[in-house]
C-alpha cells in the first residue's frame, strides 16, 4: 500500500511520514528529496534555472513512479494540487492523505527556511492567500483528511487510524 501524504508546506509531511513508515514498518520516500538527488540540483536551483512548471512535470512523474509500493511518501506541497496525479494516484490504489494543519503553525516552521523557493520569494501575506487557495484542492484531491495539531507521534497514530478506517471502509 502507498500512503501519499500532502498539505501546505510545513504541515509535518516529513516529520509525520517517517514516524508512520517505522510504526507501519514500510517503506519511506520524499518526492522533494528524489527530485534533488534525480535532477543533482537543488529545488531552489531547479526554480531558477528550469522554472517551476518544469518542477511540477517531474514532481508529477515521481509522484507516479511510487504508486504501487509498499511506502509512506511525503509530498512537496505542491504535488497534489494537479488534478491528474491525484487521479493516478487513486487509480493505482495509493491513498492521499491531507494533513490538515493551521496556516500560523505552517508559517513559524517555513518562515526562515531558505531552501524553498517559494517562502523567499513571498510575504507572509501572500503565503496565506496561497495557503487559502490550496486548501479546498488539498481536500478534494485527498481519500481522508487527518487534523494534525497534535505532536508529530500524536500526528502519525491519528494518520495509521485513518488510512485503517479508509481501507476498512472501501474493502
Amino acid at each position: 500500500m502507498t500512503i501519499f501524504l500532502c498539505g501546505f508546506m510545513g504541515c509535518g509531511k516529513t516529520t509525520s511520514g517517517k514516524i508512520i513508515a517505522r510504526k507501519l514498518g514500510c517503506g519511506y520516500d520524499d518526492t522533494d528529496e528524489m527530485i534533488v538527488h534525480n535532477e543533482n540540483m537543488t529545488i531552489p536551483d531547479i526554480f531558477a534555472q528550469k522554472g517551476e512548471p518544469y518542477f511540477r512535470k517531474i514532481e508529477a512523474e515521481t509522484v507516479k513512479s511510487l504508486c504501487g509500493k509498499n511506502t509512506v511518501v511525503s509530498c512537496g506541497g505542491g504535488a497534489m494540487l494537479n488534478s491528474e496525479t491525484a487521479a493516478a494516484v487513486a487509480e493505482k490504489g495509493g491513498i492521499t492523505v491531507f494533513l490538515d494543519v493551521p496556516f500560523k503553525t505552517c508559517y513559524e516552521r517555513i518562515k526562515n527556511d531558505k531552501n524553498r523557493p517559494i517562502v523567499v520569494s513571498s510575504t507572509k501575506e501572500e503565503l496565506h492567500e496561497r495557503y487559502n487557495q490550496r486548501y479546498e484542492i488539498y481536500k478534494k484531491n485527498s481519500a481522508v483528511t487527518v487534523s494534525c495539531t497534535g505532536s508529530p507521534a500524536q500526528n502519525a497514530e491519528a494518520v495509521i487510524a485513518a488510512v485503517k478506517g479508509y481501507k476498512d471502509a472501501n474493502l
